[in-house]
């Protein structure tokens, strides 16, 4: 593998740090986490982050895309797809074309290029576990693509932890700090880089939960979070509305940035 330099990240809500926010209410995500601990050792290492929450994938394409082919860093992370995969219909086969097309424009710049699988939802809720087969079926294509281009795969799908409930926020689809760590140590994993932690390491064991305890939780995500996306799918309003990519540029992590290495 080349030396790693510089590091850009494309996607949408996954990449931007939902829901892993520091103290100015600003998102971390695995990928600042990544980018810290890679800075460590690479004095002049730079970073950008060009995800925005929501984007559907042609929107990841036609703005990240570009940026990243003129900014040509040495690491390329891209997860794109997840917000095609939750709406009510998704045509995979035609979605992995259009993500092959994409991973062939990257792989072009030169960069060493990561994708990722999307998560195994067999124990979240019900209208979430639905999409198992989808998010599957579409993981296998991407794992095509990727072998046809050279490219690594992250394997969120086999990391047994993330397939916890704990490791997601309240609305189920962003994860925990936590998980977002373990996200980035898998990451240094696949591209042979020292963790100092194993994201294996099982979660703390819980309190089994009362029946009434977890229908309560449940009809509370229907109300505060199914709901308001449903209608906001039908009125037409995006996630990503008003949104812009928070670290643009590729610069340096600085001390200013409040950044810190992932632990």
């Amino acid at each position: 593998m080349r030396a790693l330099t510089s590091y850009v990240a494309i996607g949408d809500s996954f990449t931007e740090g939902l829901d892993d926010w520091r103290a100015d209410g600003t998102p971390r995500g695995w990928a600042d986490r990544l980018a810290e601990r890679l800075a460590i050792d690479r004095p002049g290492f730079s970073y950008a982050n060009l995800a925005v929450r929501g984007k559907l994938f042609d929107q990841v394409v036609a703005d990240q895309i570009p940026v990243a082919e003129q900014l040509t860093p040495d690491l390329i992370t891209f997860c794109a797809g997840g917000n095609d995969i939750i709406r009510f219909q998704c045509d995979t086969d035609e979605l992995a074309a259009r993500f092959d097309d994409a991973l062939g424009r990257l792989v072009a710049t030169g960069a060493e290029v990561l994708i990722f699988t999307g998560f195994d939802l067999g124990r979240m809720h019900l209208l979430l576990r639905r999409l198992r087969g989808r998010v599957a079926c579409f993981n296998e294509m991407m794992r095509a693509s990727a072998e046809r281009h050279g490219c690594r795969v992250v394997d969120l799908w086999a990391m047994d932890v993330l397939a916890d409930p704990r490791a997601w926020g309240r609305d189920r689809l962003h994860l925990t700090p936590d998980a977002h760590e373990r996200v980035a140590l898998r990451v240094l994993e696949v591209l042979g880089e020292p963790g100092v932690e194993d994201w294996r390491t099982p979660w703390p064991a819980a309190e089994p939960a009362p029946w009434r305890h977890r229908q309560q939780e449940d009809l509370r995500w229907v109300r505060d979070f199914v709901m308001p996306y449903v209608k906001g799918r039908l009125s037409g309003r995006k996630t990503g509305d008003g949104y812009l990519p928070k670290r643009p540029e590729l610069a340096p992590l600085l001390p200013l940035d409040g950044s810190h290495p992932a632990h």
